[in-house]
């Protein structure tokens, strides 16, 4: 169990980044939600031990990795949001070296061992091939392979599918779903669809704080009957904004499609009601409106 508890980080400035973090991630897949900015790489590396926060705690299980930080690292794979490779380096020595930097003696020997992480992702038949012509899956993939190494209880990747093309993206979720078996694993993204796909649990972040600690199935559930969609006029999108709840504005074959949350469930003119999807309770969330009030039942360790 990984337990954060009244997590603060203020930087000069001050600019606080955490305001007051509360959560408990168990064993699977926990998906951590928000826009840049919103102080999720900062939590990834206090989570990492890599960064000592203000105030607060975390432990996990029972280790408190604040006050010792490298009793995680042992146990810690992490793939941060910008991973550096050596281009001219082939995916099998660039592996062993992350392994060397990281401190790991496998029994078996590096080779062997480095062989048996790429198999796991994947990449043996790229192996030999340098890191330069990787595709931006296969870089990920290599990262998830020197996170592995270890058998870390825990498991952070820190936006992993940012700029990878949809076919790679696959690849990649039944990856990480693979790798949840018997650990805790966390990611943290701004893209709404690698949450919905991949995690039972998830948390919503704003502005440095929790707006909600929910499922994609609950979150859905707080719009049921609420959401409606249709085609406007151009000219009458910016009073629609004004006088409604509008959480997307799209073209949809040169037309402009709009999503609105309504609480009340009463159907404006032109519009249709649509089911909801954890893309429009995100959104919702994010604009900080009242909605984030029924969301945000945020389950703490007193509350669960």
């Amino acid at each position: 169990m990984l337990q954060i508890r009244d997590l603060v980080q203020v930087y000069p400035g001050p600019v606080t980044a955490l305001q007051g973090i509360r959560l408990d991630v168990g064993e699977g897949l926990f998906g951590l939600l928000g826009p840049n900015g919103a102080g999720k790489s900062t939590l990834m590396k206090i989570l990492a031990g890599l960064l000592e926060p203000t105030s607060g705690s975390v432990l996990l299980d029972d280790d408190d990795i604040v006050k010792e930080p490298a009793k995680v690292w042992s146990r810690l794979g992490y793939l941060p949001q910008d991973f550096g490779f050596y281009p001219h380096l082939d995916g099998a020595a660039m592996l062993e070296h992350l392994l060397v930097l990281k401190g790991v003696r496998p029994k078996q020997g590096m080779k062997a061992y480095a062989a048996e992480l790429l198999e796991r992702v994947n990449l043996t038949a790229a192996a030999k091939r340098k890191v330069g012509g990787y595709s931006g899956g296969m870089r990920q993939r290599l990262g998830i392979a020197q996170a592995l190494a270890g058998d870390p209880r825990l498991i952070i990747v820190d936006e992993p599918t940012a700029g990878l093309d949809p076919e790679e993206r696959l690849r990649f979720y039944d990856l990480l779903a693979e790798l949840a078996q018997g650990r805790i694993v966390l990611l943290s993204t701004h893209i709404v669809e690698d949450v919905a796909v991949l995690c039972p649990r998830l948390a919503v972040i704003r502005k440095g704080r929790l707006v909600a600690v929910t499922t994609p199935a609950e979150a859905r559930e707080k719009l049921r009957d609420g959401m409606f969609e249709g085609f406007v006029d151009p000219a009458r999108l910016d009073e629609l904004k004004r006088t409604r709840r509008v959480t997307q504005s799209m073209l949809v074959e040169g037309r402009r499609r709009v999503r609105l949350f309504e609480p009340g469930g009463a159907a404006p003119e032109g519009f249709e009601r649509v089911p909801a999807t954890l893309e429009d309770a995100y959104l919702v969330l994010q604009r900080g409106e009242e909605l984030g009030e029924r969301l945000a039942a945020v389950r703490t360790m007193e509350g669960a």
